[in-house]
């Protein structure tokens, strides 16, 4: 009996103490938890913020290369609209896009997807989007207009506003632009047409002759501040270091109209004791501390926010202390009663229950340490004849494998890409975990207002609509009803960290007590918002992967946009090339049986195909359509030509002098005569070597110099209207101005005619110190060569050795282009798949002169498609296509001399890939029957390893 007593006294001894120091650990453990969960919540915030903008900076830097911000023309620029109404479209974070022009020109899209909005403009009822442009008329004053287009930019509505009359030269956002060369962030502000907070992203444009703003709204920061609390009675603010309220759950409890708009509350005029409360206690930043709010003691911390560059922001955190305790205290005073009722009612049963209990809890002693030694199987254990022992082993079992389920429900949430699958796989243990018959997620489709049903698990997909219509509210729904069976079926709204909703988890389960509890309903509950994140986690990761590419076609589209003559060659090489590496992914046998590629590694050969030639947007657009050896911004045969009618004249003039000298009329004009037909052969000749179809030997050269030491005379000072730079090489190249009339050589090179480097040499060449990326590549002495007879004597084509490192130049710019973004992991090799077509298996490719050794089986692909494309190509300026037979015998030549793969070549032929590029991409009279033994008798010898698909 003493020992029972004993054994109870002891335990009712170490119950109090345990309740004593489980109380002070418990208030430390939640006060840490609220400190941790603050500072979580400020790290969130910092993170959206981040997410919004990051996101629109990229959408500015593309804008700003778009024709539209160099268009000088209203007509041009709607032309180019597109560009900006698919901005809005896919970010509706977005207020507002414009460009301000040089001139005092602007052009502003905005969506109207706002009731404020389309009041104020008046917009017609079938308006989806606006236009605000002033444009200078041919009387040099600017008209202010409002442009309204339908969904399907089509013009709806056009309103002259004259008194629409802003400068955009004078704004801040286009001042600071002009000021550097990054992206301008504004701090945030209160807009006028919206009265919503946001901020304004401004970038100078490429050419500097316009600036490009984004007008950005940040609602998705004061929702997340409203979602984030850390109880029912605490404060969220964000201040800045005037103490203006600039983010608050209640936006319209914090905005002051005034006489000249909106301005924001300051901490000490807004009504909330707590946040005056943690201001007037100055914590140090990210530091927790205590004060006291009209007697009640308040938790409070103040965490930094350094999203805006050169503003000190602050998020502010309040809650009271009792909240973050809890039922806390109210069990403190249960426990001590229930202390004291069974210290009078275990003193008879101290040894009788010790004894039984000291047996049965050995087994539940090692079920709580496999649990706390995180093993949470459930194994079964032993029964005990203690009822109350056995229910504690149940529940401890049940515990282990709601844990275990919930392990495995986050896992599956977290690490599973595809959303069909890890919506299967969630389910399936989501049946298990609340004991359900049958499990369904439904997705939500906007456009329809309708449920969509996506997976299910269960035995009877009759029990589930494929799709019912919708009515969306404004809170989560949790609601139930019976069923067929006597089922319960129990519908959750699947809504996100904003509040959108994404769907319907369906549940349907039998009629028990275990399910008619409340707390199966908030276990649900609370399943269904994880599974409610998850979801639109994937969602905007898709958003994202979808807006990259975008941005990248959109990329693509400007540079096919830039020449006439290669529009769709950014499109068709990523075209082939993809079907390609699909094909040889495929193969199971033969040479390429082991070549394999993950999504993600499709994904990256995707982009970097699509990016091959993202550097020509620095490319000069006279060099890359350069149709005629004369050609600079315009073809200079009609300056030569000139030249030729003078001398046509003076012979005219000559036959008429020597006439009235007394010579024989007849014998001076045969001498006219003659002349005329000289000048005629010689200029047809010229005009034949402009336009560079034949190779040019070395009797033609010798007979263009021929012509070229004829001379005419000038009469005028040639130094006159000519730009700055012009006006310098001419001053440079001679001594002195040559006397007036000065002879001039019917073509010259004259020095001013050549463009140096002058210290701006690029790095391209092996063993330059400022060479990062490996390049080598030959660079000319000059950078500009537009000598006469030196563009007239090109062998080949119309392209100079300068003009063509000029184009060459475009691998390089987009090599360093693509090597200067943060590429995730997964895309580490984009740069080196989109700037490595130019290199050659001998290792006399450009711009890094990489061997077969280095060149790996994507880069290879990359090279014969290029290429593929380029030979049967109808677009180009400077050659005919050609049909498929003579494109495939000229790569086959390109194999033996060592340029191209001659294995992936040879697969290439056999597979008859070219066949289905021709049906989509090629002519009808460029296809014709191609003779595959014919070209392959022109291919080097396969080896004995190797093997040639059929």
């Amino acid at each position: 009996m003493l020992i029972s007593l004993g054994v109870t006294i002891s335990m009712l001894l170490v119950a109090a103490t345990i309740l004593v120091l489980g109380w002070n650990s418990a208030r430390t453990a939640l006060i840490d938890t609220a400190e941790r969960t603050a500072n979580d919540t400020g790290q969130l915030i910092n993170a959206r913020a981040r997410v919004l903008l990051e996101p629109t900076q990229s959408t500015l830097r593309q804008v700003s290369f778009d024709p539209i911000v160099d268009a000088r023309t209203l007509s041009q620029r709607i032309d180019r609209l597109y560009v900006l109404s698919e901005v809005l479209t896919v970010n509706p974070m977005i207020s507002a896009i414009y460009v301000g022009y040089d001139n005092g020109e602007f052009l502003l899209a905005r969506p109207l997807d706002n009731a404020a909005i389309r009041a104020r403009f008046k917009a017609p009822g079938g308006a989806n989007f606006m236009v605000q442009a002033r444009t200078r008329q041919n009387n040099g004053k600017i008209l202010g207009e409002y442009i309204f287009f339908d969904a399907n930019s089509l013009i709806e509505e056009r309103r002259a506003i004259p008194e629409y009359q802003f400068d955009p030269r004078e704004r801040p956002w286009y001042k600071t632009a002009n000021e550097t060369t990054d992206s301008v962030l504004s701090s945030p502000y209160v807009f006028f047409t919206t009265q919503q907070v946001g901020v304004t992203l401004s970038r100078l444009s490429r050419s500097g002759k316009s600036v490009v703003g984004i007008d950005m709204v940040l609602d998705d920061i004061s929702t997340t501040l409203g979602s984030l609390k850390l109880s029912s009675n605490s404060e969220l603010a964000l201040v800045n270091d005037k103490d203006e309220i600039l983010a608050y759950p209640q936006m319209e409890r914090v905005l002051l109209q005034g006489s000249n708009g909106f301005t924001f509350k300051k901490v000490a005029e807004f009504d909330s004791p707590p946040l005056q409360g943690l201001q007037a206690a100055a914590p140090a930043p990210g530091k927790v501390k205590f004060f006291d709010v009209a007697g009640v003691e308040t938790l409070g911390i103040k965490l930094p926010f350094d999203i805006w560059a050169g503003s000190e922001m602050h998020l502010l955190i309040t809650a009271p202390v009792e909240d973050l305790l809890g039922d806390l205290p109210q069990k403190r005073r249960s426990i001590l009663w229930t202390i004291a009722v069974l210290l009078a009612i275990l003193l008879p049963l101290g040894w009788w229950a010790g004894s039984r209990i000291g047996h049965s809890l050995d087994s539940l002693g090692a079920l709580a340490k496999r649990i706390g030694h995180f093993d949470f199987s459930g194994q079964e254990t032993r029964d005990s004849r203690i009822r109350e022992v056995n229910n504690l082993n149940g529940v401890m079992l049940g515990m282990s494998n709601t844990i275990q389920s919930f392990l495995q429900l986050s896992h599956r949430m977290a690490v599973e890409p595809d959303m069909e699958k890890m919506l299967h796989a969630v389910l399936r243990q989501l049946v298990s975990a609340t004991r359900c018959s049958d499990a369904a997620v439904f997705l939500w489709n906007a456009d329809e207002h309708r449920m969509q049903l996506h997976t299910l698990v269960g035995d009877e997909k009759s029990k589930f609509e494929e799709s019912f219509a919708y009515s969306p509210q404004q809170q989560p729904r949790v609601g139930s009803h019976a069923i067929q069976n006597g089922e319960l079926q129990l519908e959750l709204e699947l809504r996100g960290r904003n509040g959108h909703l994404q769907g319907m988890l369906v549940l349907i389960h039998p009629v028990d007590s275990a399910h008619a509890e409340s707390a199966f309903r908030e276990f649900a509950s609370q399943l269904s918002g994880s599974l409610a994140v998850s979801i639109e986690t994937r969602q905007l990761i898709e958003a994202q992967k979808n807006l990259l590419d975008a941005v990248i076609r959109l990329m693509a589209d400007a540079i096919d946009a830039k020449s006439p003559y290669t529009g769709g060659h950014c499109e068709r090489v990523p075209e082939l090339a993809t079907m390609l590496v699909d094909r040889l992914a495929a193969e199971n046998q033969g040479r390429y049986a082991d070549f394999h590629m993950t999504d993600d590694e499709r994904y990256e050969f995707y982009l970097g195909a699509w990016l091959h030639d993202c550097g020509k947007v620095t490319s000069p657009e006279h060099i890359v359509d350069k149709a005629t050896k004369l050609e600079v911004i315009y073809n200079r045969i009609h300056e030569v030509r000139m030249r030729f009618e003078v001398l046509w004249r003076d012979a005219e003039i000559a036959h008429l002098q020597r006439v009235a000298a007394g010579e024989p009329a007849d014998i001076s004009l045969a001498s006219r005569d003659a002349r005329h037909q000289q000048l005629r052969d010689d200029f047809a000749f010229v005009a034949e070597c402009n336009v560079g179809g034949e190779f040019m030997a070395d009797a033609a050269l010798e007979r263009l110099k021929t012509i070229a030491s004829q001379t005419w005379q000038r009469h005028f000072d040639d130094s006159l209207g000519l730009a700055s730079e012009e006006a310098r090489r001419l001053t440079t190249s001679r001594a002195e101005q040559p006397s007036l009339p000065a002879s001039e050589y019917l073509l010259a090179d004259r020095d001013d005619h050549v463009v140096a480097w002058e210290g701006k040499r690029p790095p391209v060449q092996k063993g330059d110190p400022a060479n990062i990326y490996g390049f080598d590549m030959k660079l000319p002495k000059n950078k500009q060569n537009m000598g006469e007879l030196y563009n007239l004597s090109i062998r080949r084509g119309t392209l100079t050795e300068e003009d063509r490192f000029k184009i060459n130049d475009h691998i390089v710019q987009t090599y360093i282009m693509l090597r200067e973004l943060p590429w995730p992991q997964t895309l580490k090799r984009v740069p080196e798949i989109a700037a490595t077509h130019h290199e050659k298996m001998d290792g006399k490719g450009y711009p890094r002169g990489l061997g077969a050794e280095q060149l790996t089986l994507i880069d290879r692909v990359m090279a014969l498609a290029d290429i593929f494309e380029a030979l049967t190509a109808a677009d180009r300026p400077y050659k005919s296509p050609k049909n498929l037979t003579e494109s495939l015998r000229i790569m086959a030549f390109m194999c033996k001399d060592q340029h191209l793969d001659v294995d992936l070549f040879r697969y290439f032929l056999h597979s008859r890939l070219w066949q289905d590029y021709a049906q989509r991409f090629m002519n009808a009279d460029q296809i014709d029957a191609v003779d595959i033994a014919a070209i392959e008798k022109l291919l080097p010898t396969a080896s004995q390893s190797e093997a040639v698909p059929a």
